[in-house]
């Protein structure tokens, strides 16, 4: 077992690029990993990997090895797989990620639920509404509201989203509240945006009578958390595309208010996306299953002012 583990340390370390992060995603020490890919190249009698100041690159040696090294840790997931369906006794651990606003309302106050219902099993969960790179973060399962364009992965959608743009009373009151969506572009509206390195999408995407219309609108400030944005929009400092179960709150409440209803943006879906293979195990398809109804419940009693 101890070169299993020496092996899935070398696999984290090629695909994060260094002991600490490795370290950190698998739980151990950086001087741990270091002493486990000692081993592993002392008893392979081949240097896996030339060291910098600030990253580990595989060797010739290295690259070749982690190819033959995935398949046998992809082989062990299969055949714990196996064994868990025909026990039913589904255990282990699953790596989750989840934007931000998602995932605290929804996520993350199911897992205690989830892991009572299933005690064999481990969730691990990351929150962040960056794009995090599911294969190579090692990533069983994500939920994400949004378009999904990787073909590597398979998705399995949960609901369909409505998306709002939203201000507060008080900034309507001092700015006015436009009537036309071209008043985003005309420097009289500052429009509080998501953005985080390497995002795609620097634009609103409104319905309109005569199609999709896409606006690069702009404003003072951006975040890269979802809930910063809806806090600034509440303090009255612009407006904000959200999804509606995300603030249908502080609408019922008169805190913010629904602008440009007749031409609203682009609805997100909400899914679960997933490397292929993983649903073939038991814990990623219950954990799957769970939360899919969880947020479909959970969005209809927001709805139903619950």
């Amino acid at each position: 077992m101890a070169y299993l583990d020496n092996i899935a340390v070398f696999v984290r370390v090629v695909e994060l690029g260094n002991l600490s992060a490795a370290g950190r995603d698998m739980r151990i020490s950086p001087a741990v990993a270091s002493n486990r890919i000692k081993e592993l190249e002392k008893h392979l009698n081949v240097r896996l990997f030339n060291r910098t100041t600030r990253q580990l690159m595989p060797t010739e040696h290295g690259t070749a090895f982690y190819e033959g090294a995935k398949r046998v840790l992809d082989a062990v997931v299969e055949a714990e797989a196996a064994v868990a369906a025909l026990s039913g006794k589904p255990r282990g651990s699953i790596r989750v990620t989840a934007p931000l606003g998602l995932g605290r309302r929804f996520i993350a106050s199911g897992i205690p639920d989830f892991h009572e219902k299933y005690p064999d099993i481990e969730v691990r969960l990351r929150l962040s509404d960056h794009n995090v790179d599911i294969l190579k973060e090692g990533i069983d399962l994500a939920f994400r509201l949004g378009i999904i364009e990787d073909s590597s992965l398979r998705m399995r959608g949960i609901m369909e989203c409505e998306r709002v743009l939203v201000a507060s009373p008080g900034y309507l009151e001092r700015r006015g509240e436009p009537t036309d969506p071209l008043q985003l572009l005309d420097g009289s509206h500052d429009c509080l945006m998501l953005r985080y390195p390497g995002m795609r999408e620097h634009f609103w995407q409104l319905q309109t009578k005569d199609g999709i219309q896409k606006l690069e609108v702009r404003g003072p400030y951006d975040s890269d958390d979802g809930d910063v944005l809806t806090g600034w929009a509440l303090a009255g400092h612009g407006i904000v595309n959200k999804p509606r179960f995300e603030i249908e709150p502080f609408i019922r409440d008169r805190r913010l208010k629904v602008i440009l209803a007749e031409t609203p943006p682009l609805p997100v879906q909400l899914a679960a996306v997933y490397p292929h293979k993983n649903l073939q195990d038991p814990k990623v398809r219950l954990l799957l299953d769970f939360m899919a109804e969880r947020c479909q419940k959970t969005i209809r009693d927001i709805f139903a002012g619950r």
